[in-house]
């Protein structure tokens, strides 16, 4: 699992975050998240606000974006509210990195589902690669982390990379898409299996057929 402890609150944390401050875009869309929040209740816009902070800092380092407390204390201050009450939910919700990730953070799900369909698979293949659970890659390209269920049982296996899912995986698949993301492409997201669009039967209908070209009538022959 994703290790949730906090980077390290030292000089040179300090040296490099301790300025930061949204940029006129994450700007005006932090202030847009506020203003869907009544009067008084601006600080329920502190999890949009970590995530457009991560998103930024991401860009900063050309990463998938993480955390550092400096980062968070600015949020805090954005909202008037407590750190210690951003740091709790930053530490609570697995969407935020609290520790340095490499440029595509892959996530695999590990869950019962994904395990019976050959997580463990996809979990090695990454290690070949010179992957290390909650650790960068020597060259700066992977983060990989164990995650619970993703809600793609359906589509089993699967990994989160980045802001896209990549689903009916096998090791074969796998190196594809991490291939084409090596190379600065964009592999197509979503299920890899052939011929199959979300998550529909992959071998197609086996019920309910007169469905997949018009709303038919089965009541009568109920």
């Amino acid at each position: 699992m994703a290790d949730r402890h906090l980077a390290p609150d030292t000089p040179e944390l300090r040296e490099r975050w301790g300025s930061f401050a949204f940029s006129p875009e994450y700007k005006r869309q932090a202030d847009k998240h506020i203003a869907k929040y009544p009067e008084g209740r601006q600080r329920s816009a502190v999890m949009p606000l970590l995530d457009l902070a991560q998103r930024q800092v991401g860009e900063e380092t050309d990463t998938q974006g993480w955390l550092p407390l400096p980062v968070m204390e600015y949020v805090a201050n954005y909202l008037d509210m407590p750190v210690i009450r951003v740091v709790e939910v930053a530490t609570f919700y697995f969407m935020y990195n609290l520790v340095p990730v490499g440029k595509y953070h892959v996530q695999v799900c590990g869950t019962t589902p994904c395990m019976l369909r050959g997580s463990d698979d996809i979990i090695t293949a990454c290690k070949k690669r010179g992957m290390e659970k909650g650790k960068v890659s020597e060259d700066g390209l992977w983060t990989l982390t164990e995650v619970e269920c993703m809600g793609n049982c359906a589509t089993a296996p699967m990994v989160q990379i980045n802001d896209d899912n990549y689903e009916d995986l096998t090791v074969e698949r796998l190196d594809a898409v991490l291939d084409a993301l090596a190379k600065g492409e964009t592999p197509k997201a979503g299920t890899q299996e052939p011929g199959r669009h979300t998550s529909e039967p992959s071998g197609g209908p086996t019920t309910l057929k007169e469905m997949v070209t018009g709303n038919h009538d089965y009541r009568g022959e109920w």
